[in-house]
């Protein structure tokens, strides 16, 4: 007669399928991750548009990983333009800001990505550590970017034309702003969300992984 208390194969094969599935669904994540890294660098990370009166269809910037561009209208330089429009008010050059982060940019994505791949393939308790550059990446790009913008408005040449009708101020790297007459708008574009996502997927192997390690725990 079959023992009623034992366990069928369906009830001994379930905890075997979710085993595998926490074994395989972290690597998963870090590998889809690190992919999206790397599409990442073709897609601009931060734009901002700059309204003013010479200029009723506003200037377009955006910010790649590695470089400033205008938009795709080939006939006008608009990162020129709105740094010519800055230098009334005071404002650096925008082709000064982050030299350093600007040149070791995009080895520092392959290298983060690189990273990633290890932390899927190197299943040790430690290895999660390997993920934290990418994790943050996100953070850090904006953090960065309100930094420099810090530094440029809050360090204005006195000599400037328009430098006594403007006082130091903080652009804002998210959301409206107002300088004089200009107005600007800033947000965060696809590269951004693009890594972004990669953070949520990052988050989700390191959850996966630690759920792993509770129930082979508590297995032992």
């Amino acid at each position: 007669m079959t023992n009623a208390l034992a366990p069928t194969d369906t009830q001994t094969a379930a905890p075997a399928l979710s085993r595998r599935w926490l074994h395989w669904l972290p690597s998963a994540c870090f590998l889809i991750a690190a992919a999206l890294l790397l599409v990442s660098i073709r897609f601009p990370y931060w734009g901002l548009v700059l309204e003013a009166p010479q200029y009723p269809g506003g200037l377009q910037m955006r910010v790649f990983v590695n470089e400033m561009t205008g938009d795709d209208d080939p006939r006008l330089d608009e990162v020129r333009e709105i740094d010519g429009l800055n230098h009334y008010i005071g404002m650096a050059s925008l082709y000064e800001a982050a030299r350093l982060e600007r040149s070791i940019a995009i080895p520092a994505v392959f290298l983060m990505a690189a990273l990633l791949v290890v932390a899927a393939v190197w299943r040790r308790r430690w290895t999660g550590l390997l993920a934290v550059p990418a994790l943050t990446f996100p953070v850090v790009f904006l953090a960065d970017l309100g930094l420099w913008m810090r530094y440029y408005g809050q360090n204005l040449d006195p000599y400037a034309p328009l430098s006594s009708a403007i006082q130091p101020f903080v652009p804002p790297i998210l959301g409206e702003g107002v300088i004089g007459q200009f107005k600007t708008v800033a947000y965060v574009d696809v590269g951004w969300y693009i890594i972004a996502a990669g953070s949520l997927l990052i988050i989700a192997a390191l959850l996966l992984k630690l759920v792993g390690r509770r129930k082979a725990a508590g297995r032992a």
